[in-house]
């Protein structure tokens, strides 16, 4: 979503304003003397939330908004229909349902003509490290500069800033290009922004230290969790008695199991889920076709529904609903010898489902589970409410 001022403006117009002046009444007077400013609040809280949003997520890697635009809109037009309800006020559903049809019919419109500049192409001068950066990402067009020229548009210049292979010549190209408004990225980086992973090999890469998530940012989203766990507790309820009753008459075995993890800042807590496998089951990384899992553990892992009693843990403050996933106690010990900074998982609470889950899946090896770990890096860096919300929407999206 670019322009996003722009857009701004012509979404108010079209899905505020419009609607007014399409009934064929007098604006002035429905706006002050019938109750319409409230309308109007409404409309503008929706399209301003709705675009601000689509903006904020589409700046994470792999992210196709046109995906998102539904439910986005659908999340907060609940959400300021709730408070709404809550607060008593008196409001046109007719015009809120009204406007938010013609923005979703505009967000589409937006993400159709952005779509016909989203052509990512990318510039390298190959040293240092940066030698291997279209290998490692070959989903963008790849262009080796060969000397310190370049004529053609493109999205910016890709390079190992830290190379002792970059000459004067190199070094006063990138000034040149910086100051005509071509972005230059460090390798490093632009692998980050694409891939959505964090590698740390070298201390010196280490920018995790001093990025401790905002403590304000970090209690607001508790109060989220909690508030959105006791709206779903009429589901959720249901579902839980459900698969308690599914799982003890297939093997008549104990309905929850109950493991340590390892959760924030290190500290072990007790992590509760509906039973999947066998009662005394062997602890190993769960594979494909696992043997272990019953019938209905295959559909409650495939639905996550496995993963509902872990509400009592974000209650308890000892996880979240979004962060990286707790790892068993004694995959953590082995995993700290094998992953520099492993530990830096634990800067923030463990959660039910979190950014390596929605992108990756669950992890059945070492290799695989490295990767979710620098999918994991990746989270705590850019810790935000944009990116808990992505993460909630691709879970949407997965289900």
């Amino acid at each position: 979503m670019r322009f996003l001022p722009v857009q701004l403006i012509l979404g108010l117009a079209l899905c505020t304003f419009l609607p007014f002046i399409g009934s064929g009444l007098d604006v002035i007077n429905q706006i002050f003397y019938t109750g319409g400013y409230v309308n109007l609040v409404l409309s503008t809280l929706l399209v301003c939330t709705t675009l601000i949003t689509l903006n904020s997520i589409q700046r994470f890697p792999g992210i196709t908004s046109s995906t998102y635009i539904v439910p986005v809109i659908i999340f907060w037009f609940l959400l300021i229909l709730f408070i709404v309800k809550f607060s008593g006020t008196s409001y046109s559903l007719y015009y809120y349902c009204f406007s938010s049809l013609l923005l979703l019919i505009y967000a589409f419109f937006i993400d159709i003509i952005n779509r016909k500049y989203e052509n990512y192409n990318f510039a390298y001068i190959p040293v240092g490290r940066a030698k291997l950066i279209p290998e490692q990402i070959p989903t963008v067009s790849w262009m080796p500069l060969s000397t310190p020229q370049l004529d053609e548009e493109v999205n910016g210049i890709v390079t190992d800033l830290h190379s002792e292979e970059l000459t004067d010549d190199w070094e006063r190209f990138i000034t040149d290009k910086t100051l005509q408004g071509t972005p230059v990225y460090h390798y490093r980086n632009i692998r980050e922004s694409l891939t959505g992973r964090v590698r740390i090999n070298h201390m010196y890469e280490n920018e995790l230290g001093s990025l401790q998530p905002s403590p304000n940012y970090i209690f607001l989203k508790y109060c989220f969790d909690i508030l959105l766990i006791i709206a779903s507790l009429p589901f959720t309820l249901i579902i839980c008695i459900i698969t308690a009753i599914a799982i003890k008459l297939e093997d008549g075995g104990k309905v929850f199991y109950i493991q340590p993890r390892v959760g924030y800042r290190g500290e072990v807590f007790q992590v509760y889920k509906f039973r999947s496998m066998r009662e005394k089951a062997e602890e190993v990384l769960t594979t494909e076709n696992d043997n272990r899992i019953t019938r209905v553990g295959k559909f409650i892992r495939k639905t996550r529904i496995d993963e509902l009693p872990q509400f009592i843990n974000v209650i308890k403050g000892e996880m979240s609903l979004i962060g990286p996933r707790a790892e068993f106690l004694d995959f953590a010990v082995e995993l700290e010898k094998e992953v520099p900074f492993f530990n830096y998982r634990h800067i923030v609470k463990p959660g039910i489902s979190g950014w390596a889950q929605v992108n990756q899946g669950y992890a059945t090896g070492p290799e695989e589970t490295k990767i979710k770990i620098e999918y994991d890096f990746y989270y705590i860096k850019h810790i935000s409410f944009s990116l808990d919300l992505l993460i909630f929407f691709k879970l949407y999206t997965l289900c």
